[in-house]
């Protein structure tokens, strides 16, 4: 079993930062895929950027050359750092562990404003 808390959402200006932090419990994460996701509302959820164990990297188009995802798997922890931030950024981002044998875990999400 593996539960994710996520930390790091809030409220930020458009052109500002902010750094999403998700931790992990379990065995599991060093050998996983972990990303993070967000929805809008009214939209459905998408795929910001994921990592593999191997330290391939993918980004959603939308925030690329923006936003940074890296994993730390001593700590079991991925992080998202968000560099300017724009309006439509503005969304609920989920982590997300995913493991082909044992599935998705998704963490409770945390709410990212970005707004003047």
């Amino acid at each position: 079993q593996v539960q994710l808390v996520e930390s790091g959402g809030g409220l930020v200006q458009p052109g500002g930062s902010l750094r999403l932090s998700c931790a992990a419990s379990g065995n599991i994460f060093h050998i996983s895929v972990v990303g993070w996701y967000r929805q809008a509302p009214g939209k459905q959820r998408e795929l910001v950027a994921d990592i593999t164990s191997g330290g391939t990297l993918r980004y959603a188009d939308s925030v690329k050359g923006r936003f940074i995802i890296s994993r730390d798997n001593a700590k079991k922890t991925v992080y998202l750092q968000m560099n300017s931030l724009k309006p439509e950024d503005t969304a609920v981002y989920y982590c997300n562990v995913f493991l082909r044998v044992v599935g998705d875990y998704w963490g409770q999400g945390t709410q990212v404003t970005v707004s003047s």
